[in-house]
Formats: structure tokens, sequence, C-alpha cells
């Protein structure tokens, strides 16, 4: 099983990476980590399947070294990794020096390797002492946030090819405050309308501040998802045009236009924190490179019996992943192109997640995981096919290198390109990770 392009078919400078996230594989309750929102939200019943936590996760805080190994032997040029708030900073303000220093140890072994380290600083664990504060609620959040990045940046900025504030302020603010999926799991319209705000104030004072320490290559990563009307009826075209507006058009208008999208505007009228219209010129101070997390698409139609925004998500067509997302590789390449030709001109794009989640099972000491093997195929040809229309995307990040802690949904859908058995912690390397490897030209 293999892809039908090779690292020849992309620009000599594109990078091939593969990414994670703190809390989804450490092991939270390592290394003088505090309670995050994740940890007291895993800890309510109903919330995570299983009532799974991140306590433990892939125990990458102790295997770092040997997962970094597997990134070399794959061939790839990067990897794209979060830091924890929480264990930086247990209580949200106060320094964790044994946080820092693993962090420490964790830059040099990736460079150790002749990997490019692509830092993000915000992948979601805000630190509970925070959340007791109101958490993305309360505007001060977004000056703590800032002091954050600043910290680690001073440890480790000098080794870092890359920077990005924030992981997909969607989820952190609509999924988390409106759809109540994720920590803090409400249900809010004003909460959310705050949040969704707060998140790119926290942006903005991230990113001044690092540049004024001197810091290059900052930015940020969005989620995009395409919203199909799901039918051709004009209430239908209508919601699917307000799901693109929250989730879509909202942050990065925000990023490039500094202004919101005005139909969201109209739905949080009366929500959205006094004033805010005077942080759209921070907001909006020019990013080095954006980051785009892309999945799936979504079918939409109204619903006339619900509150705004009066849409609702129903069943596809398509072929659908592990976790019943539609497969939609088109919507990848329609999202680069019009990120270029409508808001980020000329700046760089990087692919930083792209994945799919499959019921793999280990069958002879074998993961052959042909379904993920072809979404990846299918997806690095849309990126292919962007390319060529002219947007400037400079690299792609498989979504995850290791099975790990799925959020909400726990230890039960696999993403990895490595399989991970979390009794043992024993590591596999999937077909998908061999296609990878012979790809791009790993040992």
């Amino acid at each position: 099983m293999t892809f039908s392009l090779r690292r020849s078919d992309f620009p000599d400078d594109f990078i091939f990476g593969a990414a994670t996230a703190a809390y989804q594989i450490e092991g939270a309750s390592f290394g003088g980590a505090g309670p995050s929102h994740w940890d007291t939200f895993a800890a309510t019943p109903g919330n995570v399947r299983n009532a799974d936590t991140g306590a433990v996760a892939c125990d990458h805080y102790h295997r770092y070294a040997d997962d970094l190994d597997l990134m070399r032997a794959g061939g790839f040029d990067a990897y794209r990794f979060s830091t924890s708030w929480a264990r930086v900073m247990p209580d949200g303000v106060s320094v964790n020096p044994e946080g820092l220093d693993f962090y420490d140890r964790l830059a040099d072994a990736i460079v150790e390797r002749g990997l490019k380290p692509y830092l993000t600083l915000y992948h979601w664990d805000l630190p509970a002492a925070l959340a007791d504060l109101g958490g993305w609620r309360n505007r001060d959040t977004a000056s703590r946030f800032a002091d954050y990045a600043q910290t680690v940046i001073a440890r480790i900025g000098d080794r870092m090819e890359s920077v990005a504030t924030i992981n997909e302020p969607w989820c952190v603010a609509w999924l988390s405050h409106f759809l109540g999926i994720h920590a803090p799991g409400m249900r809010d319209i004003r909460a959310t309308a705050r949040a969704m705000h707060h998140v790119l104030v926290a942006h903005a004072r991230a990113t001044e501040a690092l540049r004024a320490a001197g810091q290059k290559n900052l930015g940020i990563v969005l989620n995009f998802e395409h919203a199909n009307p799901a039918s051709d009826i004009e209430e239908d075209i209508a919601a699917a045009r307000r799901q693109d507006g929250h989730y879509n058009r909202w942050f990065i208008q925000a990023l490039t236009q500094k202004s919101y999208p005005e139909d969201i505007l109209e739905g949080f009228a009366g929500h959205m924190p006094d004033g805010y219209e005077n942080d759209l010129d921070s907001i909006g101070a020019p990013i080095d490179w954006l980051g785009v997390n892309y999945y799936t698409r979504s079918n939409i139609a109204h619903d006339p019996a619900s509150a705004w925004p009066s849409l609702k998500p129903v069943p596809g067509p398509l072929p659908k992943t592990g976790l019943g997302w539609e497969i939609y590789p088109e919507g990848l390449r329609g999202f680069l192109t019009r990120l270029a030709r409508d808001y980020t001109g000329e700046t760089p794009i990087i692919v930083t997640e792209n994945g799919m989640a499959w019921p793999d099972n280990i069958e002879n000491g074998r993961v052959d995981d042909s379904e993920r093997v072809a979404y990846f195929d299918a997806h690095l040809q849309a990126v292919h096919r962007a390319i060529a229309d002219g947007a400037p995307v400079k690299g792609y990040f498989g979504w995850s290198l290791l099975d790990n802690y799925e959020w909400a949904e726990g230890y039960a859908p696999r993403f990895g390109l490595v399989h991970v058995d979390y009794e043992t912690q024993l590591r596999t390397p999937k077909a998908s990770f061999e296609a990878f490897r012979q790809a791009i030209g790993g040992n």
C-alpha cells in the first residue's frame, strides 16, 4: 500500500510532518502538572466515553525519545507538538520548573534527530484554576495566556522553527461553549460569544509579546469544515451559509480583515463583550503563516424548530471514517484555494492536521490500515492540486503520529500512524506509516 505521489512531486522546500498534542499523549499526571479543565471535564460522569482521562495517555512524557526515533525513521521533516499550559503553570500563573525542564529536553531531542520543531502553545489544556475564574469567558485569560507564551518561548524559542499561538479556536469557543461537547462543556450563547472573541484577543496579545521578544515565524492554526447544503432549497443553503459563518469565516475574517461576519454578529447581538471592536486592529495584525486543519464536510439543513443559528447536520452520502465523518478530499483543496484567494494572499499556508479515525486491529504483528492509506493519498493529491492552482501551501502534517486520547471520545477512535497498546504502551507502526516512509524517503 503506497501513495500515488512522492516527495519529488512537491516543491523542494515542502515540509512533511506528523502532529500530536500534549494532553492527548504526554500523561497529565506526570511532571508536576496541575489539573486542566479537561481533567475536571473527564472526571464528570457522561462527558467522556468510558470515563477515559489523559492521566497516562501514551506516556509520551517518559517515552518521547522512542517516539521521536519513530519520526526520524519515517523520514519526516518536522514534528508538530504542543506545550501544556497546565504543566508549565499548574495554577495558570506560577511557573513549574519541572514542566519547563521537560519541554527543554523535548526541544533538544527533536533538534538532535534532525527534525524541525513546530510548536503550538495552546491545544486546549486550560489550567483549572483559570477555568474557575471564567476561563475563556474572562478577558483576563488572554493576558495570562500571553504571560504563559512568553515563559515558554524564553526557554525553548531559540530552537523552534515555527510557533502557533492557538489550535482550533472554533473548538475552544463554539464546540466547548455552545455545543458543550468539549471542556468546559457549556451550552450558553453569551459564553460562546465571549469565548469566540477572547481566544482571538489571546492570540493577539501573545503574538505582540513574542514579536517584541524577537521570536520569528508566528502563526495560528484554524480548523475548517466544508458546509454543504443538505438540499438545493433556499433555507438549507442559508443554513449552510450560517454554518460556514461561525465555523470558517469568523476567525479568518477577523485575522485578515479586522472584522467579524455580520450574519454571525446578528446572532450574537447583545452578547459580545463591550468594546470588542477596539480589539480588532490587534487581532488583525499580520501573521507569518496560517495553519489549516481539515478532516471532513458537514451536510447542513435548516432547523425551524431550533433557535439561532437554526440548523442541524444530517447524514451525507459519502464514505465515512470510524467517527462517521464524510471523506471529502475536495474540501481541502477548496479551502486552500479559497483562503489564498479571499483572505491570506501570499501568506504561507501549512496543512497542520489531516487524518482519519479507523477501528484498527493488530494481526500477526501488523496493522494494515488500507482505508487510512487511501484517505491520506486522496488528501495529498488535493494539496498537490491546490498548489498547482496557485495556493502557497508549504507543508503537510498528518494527524496523528500516535493513537491517542481523542478528547470526549476517549481512547476508542484511533487516528495514529503508529498503533499504541494502551495497556503495554507498545508502539506498532501501521501500513500508513510505511506509506509515508516510502513516499518521503525514511529508513
